[in-house]
């Protein structure tokens, strides 16, 4: 079986929202795009299918956003939740133009919904989309199809050809397994599955994720524990892209051990278990570990910007494992995971089925409860409910432990993309070793998220890193051709 040859103006290695948002843009400046997608079609979108917001700036309210969230405003929580360690320039663009995305976005097809209340604590700063990321993916595939976007499902690049920052062609291989379709479409670009391809473009964006799901390289940075890590996205982002990319010189950026860690339920699969596997109730109780002892505030912040704190505090601890812990009062205050809590009558017994030590855990259950000081609950505020006098302190949203039955989830770190990757300019160029621009090589998303996120994160800003630089990528591609 012989090599199919492919020529096209831009090629797009990649799926999720970044992708899309630059095989779109590139088309709808006069390019003919072609979109290589890993994964089989019913899985496409990368991380993107379990989204379900995104964070730009905006200057009112809206139909979908309660109040303004003004550049300066995103500029402060960013550099707050990053705690510096992020390249302003690029972040304060990526602001920026957050701006127009909410109507450009909309342009694609998208639609969103009435902003959220609740313990989210997001109906100002981020548009939710209807129906999900994978309906948010859907509308996006569909407009790009209708422009004459070409997309080959099923299809892993396995070589870059790279001559001094100057892309040349990608070599890519067609699934043999079932639901390849794009295998199967004669006269469209397609090879049959399991044929050789070559694909010549005139500029390259590269939007292929990180490295979440290949635990061998998540091990280089973190050792042995990054075992018990589980995946909360799509098994199909393993860096092949980003390694190929740094092999031929493309200057790398950003911490390998960095990522969006949240801390999940420790009974998720391995791999995708997405959204609802997430675990949003630390504020409501207090978190221990293995010993049946605290080791973080659990108030210190509003819940959207610490939350992608917690994986990287359970990983610390011992076997990456740990429990949160609320009572009666809290269960209807958040939105749980698809398994449900562990329950028990009292925190002696609720020990026991949690394997934790009954005199241990009740022991710090009292010392909690004794130290609380009494206060005003309100999750919307930093409210005055806090504890007094312990090693670790809970600053707000302070309860005693003190109503029957009470519950317990497990946990662990649960890894959503990596931020090691590659260093890009404004236009989404990315930057060689030497020093100069690729002259036609453009990056968008996870693949360069480590630009704007050192580390830390904000809910919703991986969508916007995606679709800002996706849409700058494809517009940049568009242009070299």
């Amino acid at each position: 079986m012989g090599e199919t040859w492919i020529r096209t103006d831009v090629l797009v290695i990649g799926g999720g929202n970044a992708a899309l948002c630059a095989a779109i843009a590139a088309r709808r400046r006069g390019a003919e795009v072609l979109v290589v997608e890993k994964a089989p079609k019913f899985y496409r979108g990368g991380n993107t299918r379990h989204t379900r917001n995104m964070r730009c700036a905006h200057d009112s309210a809206t139909d979908t956003l309660t109040g303004p969230y003004t550049e300066e405003e995103f500029w402060d929580d960013l550099l707050r939740v990053t705690e510096g360690n992020t390249d302003e320039t690029l972040a304060r663009h990526m602001i920026a133009r957050s701006k127009e995305m909410l109507t450009w976005i909309t342009d694609q097809g998208v639609r969103f919904q009435p902003s959220l209340g609740g313990t989210l604590s997001l109906g100002r700063t981020n548009s939710f989309f209807l129906g999900g990321g994978r309906a948010m993916l859907n509308a996006l595939y569909r407009t790009a199809e209708d422009l004459g976007v070409q997309v080959l499902y099923d299809t892993a690049v396995t070589a870059l050809e790279i001559e001094g920052g100057t892309f040349r062609c990608a070599e890519a291989r067609a699934s043999t397994g079932p639901g390849n379709e794009a295998g199967d479409r004669e006269g469209d670009g397609a090879a049959p599955s399991g044929a050789p391809m070559r694909i010549e473009a005139k500029a390259l964006v590269a939007a292929a994720g990180g490295f979440e799901a290949n635990i061998e390289w998540l091990k280089e940075g973190w050792g042995e524990c990054a075992e018990n890590f589980l995946i909360r996205g799509t098994p199909y982002n393993r860096g092949e892209v980003l390694r190929m990319l740094l092999d031929a010189g493309v200057e790398p950026i950003g911490d390998p051990t960095q990522c969006h860690a949240v801390a999940i339920d420790a009974r998720a699969p391995r791999f995708d278990g997405g959204i609802i596997t997430r675990l949003d109730c630390v504020v409501f109780g207090i978190v221990v570990n293995r010993l049946a002892e605290r080791f973080h505030d659990e108030g210190e912040d509003f819940w959207p910007k610490r939350y992608a704190i917690w994986g990287r505090l359970v990983a610390a601890q011992p076997d990456q494992i740990a429990y949160i812990l609320f009572d009666s009062k809290s269960l209807t205050s958040f939105m749980p995971s698809l398994y449900p809590p562990i329950q028990a009558s009292s925190i002696a017994e609720l020990a026991g089925k949690l394997d934790l030590r009954a005199e241990a855990l009740s022991r710090t259950v009292a010392e909690f409860n004794g130290a609380v000081r009494p206060g005003t609950f309100d999750h919307t505020i930093f409210d005055d409910c806090r504890t007094e006098g312990l090693a670790i302190e809970k600053t707000h949203w302070a309860r005693r432990l003190e109503d029957p039955p009470y519950y317990a989830y497990p946990v662990r770190p649960g890894i959503t993309f990596t931020y090691l990757g590659t260093r890009v300019d404004t236009e989404a160029r990315v930057q060689m070793r030497s020093g100069d621009a690729a002259s036609n090589i453009y990056a968008a998303g996870e693949i360069m998220a480590g630009n704007v996120l050192g580390k830390g994160y904000a809910a919703g800003i991986g969508m916007t890193i995606g679709s800002v630089f996706g849409k700058i990528a494809g517009e940049g591609a568009a242009r070299h051709v």
